[in-house]
């Protein structure tokens, strides 16, 4: 399959493209086809799943948010974005499932989101994704 076409990807193939971002082994994406081939395929994971988490590993506070903004957009969250600043590399998580979100400092070296999919149905998506572009769903980067 080309990455330009990727509107009828299966849910396996879609897993197989995000299998790399293994939360582990840095992954770089080359091109805005690659880009547009893995926001597809995530968003067609996380419509096999029942909630997403997300886990954002930024340098500012300021690039979190966006990322956490972009990304409950494409998938269909309104979080609570009224948390309280700090001057640190930050990590943010967010439960889409409870709507819960916090921020803390972040000691580590990873930068990008990571993405939970959880399922309670059989055949259902539970699987993570990442460390994915924290400028993933922000179409003018």
């Amino acid at each position: 399959m080309s990455t330009q076409d990727f509107t009828n990807l299966t849910v396996p193939e879609a897993q197989a493209i995000l299998r790399p971002f293994n939360c582990v082994d840095g992954k770089s994406i080359t091109s805005e086809s690659e880009k547009a081939l893995i926001r597809q395929a995530l968003l067609l994971v996380a419509e096999h799943s029942d909630y997403q988490i997300f886990g954002i590993c930024a340098d500012t506070v300021g690039q979190g948010l966006s990322a956490l903004k972009s990304y409950s957009s494409a998938l269909g969250y309104e979080p609570n974005l009224n948390l309280t600043p700090i001057d640190d590399p930050v990590y943010i998580k967010f439960n889409g499932n409870t709507g819960l979100c916090y921020l803390d400092s972040y000691i580590g070296e990873y930068r990008g989101v990571l993405v939970s999919c959880q399922s309670s149905f059989a055949g259902g998506v539970n699987e993570m994704y990442g460390h994915l572009p924290l400028d993933l769903f922000e179409l003018n980067s």
